[in-house]
């Protein structure tokens, strides 16, 4: 495995997301992120950290489990249900989805369903740590850290903490543990 990205990248990205998120929806106020478990939610958590230093105002980071809402529940029988945690009501808000990797979009897919039977929100928009393209459905980020074009065989491993020991991306055709 070979390591594409620091911790001061990470860091880094969080505080340009942050930006950009604010730019784009002109200010904080109606805006929930929402992180997909299990990477995702400490990377939503973050931004909404730098989010809420930037405005000076409090933004918190809620998580939307998307287990029972997957098209592979057949090929994935251990998938873990997470917690769903919405901190504010979803309906007429501009909600973020944050996740750590973005594939063939099936996860984001999963997530839209799952929203979808929790309100109905004004916006949705999707912020990644990486794209590494292959998708199979047309689902584009609209706020990226870093675009890192993969094979298919190529594994993308992110480690965040608190879920991992330390921050950072590797590549690489094997998984880290």
């Amino acid at each position: 495995m070979r390591q594409v990205m620091t911790a001061e990248d990470l860091g880094r990205v969080v505080r340009r997301i942050a930006n950009e998120i604010i730019e784009r929806n002109h200010g904080t106020a109606d805006v929930l992120l929402l992180g997909i478990p299990t990477r995702g939610k400490p990377f939503a958590d973050r931004i909404a950290s730098a989010m809420s230093e930037i405005e000076d105002e409090e933004v918190v980071a809620g998580s939307l489990d998307i287990g029972m809402y997957r098209d592979d529940l057949d090929s994935r029988p251990r998938t873990r249900i997470g917690p769903t945690d919405i901190p504010k009501p979803i309906d007429g808000a501009d909600i973020v989805l944050v996740d750590d990797v973005l594939y063939t979009g099936r996860t984001i897919r999963a997530a839209l369903d799952a929203l979808a039977d929790l309100g109905r929100p004004r916006t949705v928009q999707l912020a990644v740590i990486v794209d590494r393209g292959h998708r199979q459905l047309p689902i584009r980020p609209d706020f990226v850290g870093k675009n890192i074009p993969t094979s298919i065989t190529e594994h993308v491993s992110v480690r965040i903490t608190p879920h991992d020991d330390e921050d950072g991306v590797w590549i690489g055709n094997e998984v880290l543990g």
